[in-house]
């Protein structure tokens, strides 16, 4: 068996395809083989088999516990495979392996894998003993078994424990691995990992504290008194010097301790974030110490840091097998964080205000130390200096905050924003102070750029909090931005310019008398430079200029701008651009920006020639193409605004570009570039004026129909059936008078469009707009012109019903019986009363399904329709719909089990069941709750409350846990359990919908309740209502 087994292994990492598959299903026809466990056991025990193979054995074994070791796997087949005997030999041998003092690395930690999956399943109760084992075995092991001990110990408590089996262990778990982080006889790597596990009972104290405070806070309380002064002890060591490149290369032994004494100071300063986010208050004492060691050893480092990564180009981002980091730029990135949460303290901001109310008057402050340190970590390395040389877009995207590189540098300009934040004047004037005294000597380019660079952060902060820069500061920064403009170095040149535009956006009207120039200079520096990085960051800072400079002096300039960029793109490779997004979106953004300074250059000036230039080789960027959509659409309304024979102008420049589009887009198979054109044609039809322009439809009209009948991408169908509708909405005359090639009339074109739409062949994400069609002809027809296809159209709508899932979807077919009932509600009722979908009447079919999804409509012009299409069908009180039982409120299981995937799909959601009328008031209360801005549902809003309530008064007894040192509700560590659950409970709960106040809805509202209120039906379905419904209605007075 071993044999087989082993030949198998070895196939599934063949790189032919056929053989690799082949092995792979002859491996799970063994699954039930007595022999096959044992055999994949083993073979990974054995020393003698080929390192690939013995990992192999151990993932098909980790396959096989996860399909057929215990039904609490999601992965679990329905059947298990796996003897109670075997197990036990499974578990210990893998523990064993785990745990053993010479097997490879990779090999262990495949099989720590493998244990803590198994004890998922099986501990405590099956496995009693694993813990105790572990425990031994880092207390009395070699290095090689703590290492092994160490992983499978951290595995079992990110996976592993629940509250009672956490507390009935916690003491001496912690004790065992303080006693290994404490020990200076062990690996400095090994001391990392056990304060790494120790990091990870954080995760459990803080997803249990809501019901266990009490407990929770004394376990952490005696834990901390151990390890706090070993944390400051290890933040207030030095570290050793960096070993040489040689002597890295050599791999001696030095270099291991360096890099475990780094990743033994990160793992610390680490579980100290932990710590406070968790327990501020208990930290906060200890801050003022653990802040100077931090500006200690960040000082200390300096020399080192910079002759790693600004004067050479060391390896940075690091981590070794364990996924401990070990690079000095990881520990840097760490204690900047940690320094600038550190200031937050309030012992902290005691202290250092107290200094600073001594230094005043001083030139030189602990600010200005501050700024000093900031600098010096965020001067540009050696390897971001040729990444943004190579790939000026990589440098943009580090300039415009959307890369997810987040480094020392950018740590610098956060630690120097948060200060700001507390102590706005006194950071200006401590940078002010640095930058004075860094330009009057002869330090290099890159000190001087990163106080620009600092600079920048800091103003891009006060424009996103509406601060402005005093006249003084703006003045004091002026001559050395007008120096880094002027030197040699680009990237020190693109500082300059970049500030500048910053500098003018946050300093009002001060700098206006100097902006003009320094916007001037940027518009040559476009054409003239020859720098791309200096090229771009003129292209950007031009942004600032036009949106913060009044038009008296941007408006005169406009020609210029739209030259420049031009001129620009002429020296670019279109084709290669579309690689560099940021650029692109950069590029879009400048332009949109000159092109509202006045959008009458559209008519006569090349302004949307570019903007579609650069569409047109970016379609793809949905950024881009949200932008092209949004600036289009302001061009379309203010020049539609300057009156008909404007718009007509702007027609006549477009059209031909959107109709070649469509070509262009057709012959090469770009459906981005296809549905770029139509959405752009949807909003010229839809912002534009009422008729048309003469040939408007039929310059257009034969490509969209030919795209609608043929295509199957969603987003084009979507997008090409607004199209349709906003031309139909706005002149139908001429739509209908519009033939195509074999003669059929637009009325024709457009029934044979909704047919193919609303056919089970198309999907409902790519039909999600034919409601919308539908409901547009029958009012701009009317049944006169529809005839018999008023009905036919309309049940193929009510059919379509019963099939559709997607919510937009749903709401666009029902959207098309909600406006019929606006006009003729009765009519409606017995239209689907007569309509046999299925083995259902249409009324069923369409009444469920309207009242089912009407709270998850959106649009506000969608949501006040469908209120009063619902008010009257209610006041109708027909008994036909008084018949129809539908879905009523979600019947909450009372349960406090953990609900997984597999309980789900086994446990799905039920509701009560309710009659149509009782349901529809239902709907009209929650949307009467809505329109007041309360975007949450009656039931989550009381629920909210009580919440609201109840942690009021923990705070009261047990004085909050923030109140010592509060957490930035800003900040959020994503990789934490309970912040998941917060975000996963706050989408379930509100699914984005982002509601806004709607005054009109609120009032037709109140005045339909307070009109039906005295009716004895009414009366009787309002008891029917829950507490929190009647309270809502009964408020209303």
């Amino acid at each position: 068996m071993e044999e087989q087994l082993v030949r198998l292994l070895e196939e599934t990492q063949s790189s032919h395809d056929p053989v690799r598959k082949h092995a792979e299903f002859q491996l799970q026809q063994l699954y039930s083989n007595l022999a096959f466990a044992p055999g994949l056991l083993a073979i990974a025990s054995h020393e003698s088999v080929p390192v690939n193979t013995r990992q192999a054995a151990l993932l098909s074994l980790k396959t096989l516990v996860l399909s057929a070791w215990s039904p609490t796997f999601d992965e679990f087949k329905g059947q298990i495979l796996v003897t109670d005997d075997t197990k036990t030999q499974l578990r210990r041998g893998l523990l064993e392996i785990a745990t053993s003092d010479g097997q490879e690395r990779k090999v262990k930690s495949a099989a720590s894998y493998v244990v803590s999956k198994i004890a998922q399943a099986d501990f405590p109760e099956e496995w009693p003993d694993l813990l105790p084992s572990l425990l031994h075995v880092i207390r009395t092991g070699s290095d090689a078994q703590l290492h092994g001990a160490l992983k499978v110990l951290g595995e079992l408590v990110d996976d592993c424990f629940n509250d009672e089996q956490f507390f009935s262990n916690a003491r001496d778990l912690v004790k065992v691995i303080y006693d290994v982080a404490v020990n200076d006889g062990r690996k400095p790597t090994l001391r990392a990992l056990a304060v790494s596990v120790f990091r990870s009972c954080f995760d459990i104290l803080e997803m249990v504290m809501e019901d266990h405070k009490a407990a929770v806070k004394a376990f952490a309380d005696e834990a901390l008194s151990h390890w706090t002064p070993f944390f400051v002890d290890v933040m207030k060591s030095r570290l050793p010097p960096p070993p040489t490149e040689e002597e890295e290369n050599a791999d001696q032994g030095a270099v291991e301790r360096h890099r475990g004494l780094v990743a033994l100071k990160l793992q610390v300063v680490k579980v100290l974030m932990r710590i406070r986010g968790v327990f501020p208050s208990m930290l906060s004492p200890q801050s003022p110490l653990l802040f100077s060691a931090t500006w200690e050893e960040l000082s200390a480092l300096q020399p080192a840091y910079h002759q790693l990564y600004i004067e050479s180009e060391r390896q940075s981002r690091l981590e070794d097998a364990d996924g401990l980091p070990y690079t000095l730029d990881f520990l840097v990135l760490e204690e900047l964080d940690f320094m600038q949460a550190c200031l937050r303290a309030p012992p902290v901001k005691k202290e250092l205000e107290q200094q600073l109310a001594k230094q005043s008057g001083s030139e030189s402050t602990w600010v200005t130390e501050v700024m000093k340190l900031a600098v010096a970590y965020a001067q540009i390395t050696t390897e971001e200096e040729g990444l943004w040389n190579f790939d000026v877009n990589v440098f943009l995207s580090e300039e415009t905050s959307v890369t997810a590189n987040y480094t020392p540098r950018t740590a610098c300009g956060d630690l120097v924003i948060k200060l700001g934040e507390w102590l706005s004047a006194a950071t200006v004037d401590g940078l002010l102070s640095y930058t004075r005294s860094l330009y009057s000597t002869d330090q290099g380019w890159k000190a001087k750029e990163a106080a620009l660079y600092v600079l920048n952060q800091l103003l891009g902060d006060y424009q996103d909090t509406d601060k402005h820069t005093s006249l003084e500061a703006a003045n004091g920064f002026i001559d050395f931005i007008r120096y880094a403009m002027h030197q040699s170095e680009e990237f020190l040149r693109a500082r300059g310019y970049l500030v500048a535009g910053s500098l003018t956006r946050t300093s009002g009207e001060v700098l206006h008398p100097v902006a003009a120039s320094f916007m001037e200079a940027s518009l040559q520096a476009i054409t003239n430079d020859e720098s791309e990085v200096v090229k771009v960051s003129c292209i950007r800072a031009l942004q600032h200029y036009l949106q913060s400079l009044p038009p008296a002096i941007t408006l005169p300039l406009q020609s210029s701008i739209m030259a420049a960029l031009s001129n620009y793109l002429q020296t670019q490779d279109l084709s290669e651009l579309t690689e560099s997004d940021d650029l692109m979106v950069t590029l879009v953004e400048t332009l949109r920006d000159a092109i509202l300074l006045d959008t009458r250059v559209c008519l006569t000036g090349g302004g949307l020639d570019l903007l579609f230039s650069i569409a047109r080789h970016g379609a793809n960027n949905f950024q881009l193409t949200m932008l092209v959509n949004e600036t289009f659409e302001e061009v379309v309304k203010t020049v539609a605004a300057l009156g008909n024979d404007a718009y007509i102008q702007l027609c006549a420049k477009v059209l031909p570009s959107l109709s070649g589009a469509f070509d262009v887009g057709t012959l090469t198979e770009e459906t981005a570039l296809t549905n770029l054109a139509a959405d752009l044609l949807s909003l010229l039809a839809e912002n534009g004026h009422s008729p048309l322009p003469d040939g408007f439809i039929a310059s257009v009209m034969p490509k969209l129909q030919r795209l609608l009948l043929n295509s199957t991408d969603e987003e084009l169908l979507r997008s090409a059936t607004c199209a349709v509708k906003n031309m139909l909405q706005h002149d139908a005359p001429q739509f209908f008078a519009w033939h195509d090639a074999s003669g059929k009339g637009g009325l024709e074109v457009v029934l044979v469009i909704i047919d193919r739409l609303l056919s089970p062949a198309v999907d409902d994400n790519a039909a999600a707009e034919v409601g919308g069609l539908a409901a547009e002809l029958v009012e701009k027809a009317g049944s006169e012109r529809l005839g018999p296809y008023l009905m036919q159209l309309l049940r193929a709508v009510a059919v379509r019903v019963g099939s559709a899932e997607t919510a937009q979807f749903i709401q666009s077919l029902i959207l098309v019986f909600a406006r019929l009932s606006l006009v003729s509600p009765k009519e409606v009722l017995d239209f689907l009363a007569q309509v046999q979908v299925g083995s259902e009447s249409g009324l069923q079919i369409v009444m469920s399904k309207w009242l089912e999804n009407s709270v998850n409509f959106a649009g506000y012009d969608e949501i006040r329709q469908n209120v009063i299409a619902l008010s009257k069908l209610y006041v109708l009180q027909d008994p036909r719909l008084s018949s129809i039982m539908v879905k009523g409120d979600l019947i909450v299981p009372q349960s406090d089990r953990i609900m997984t995937r597999s309980r789900a799909r086994q446990n799905p959601d039920r509701y009560t069941i309710i009659p149509a009328p009782l349901k529809i008031l239902k709907v009209l209360v929650e949307e009467l709750l809505s329109a007041s801005g309360n975007p949450r549902t009656l039931s989550s809003a009381a629920a909210a409350a009580g919440e609201l309530a109840d942690d009021a008064e923990n705070n009261n007894n047990n004085n909050s846990e923030d109140g010592d040192w509060e957490d930035d509700p800003d900040e959020l560590d994503l990789g934490l359990p309970a912040t998941k659950a917060e975000l996963m409970a706050y989408a379930g709960e509100d699914g984005g919908s982002g509601r806004q106040r709607d005054d009109e809805t609120q009032a037709f509202l109140m005045e339909f309740f307070r009109g039906i209120a005295g009716d004895a039906a009414f009366r009787e379905v309002f008891a029917a209502l829950s507490p929190e419904e009647q309270e809502r209605l009964r408020g209303m007075s």
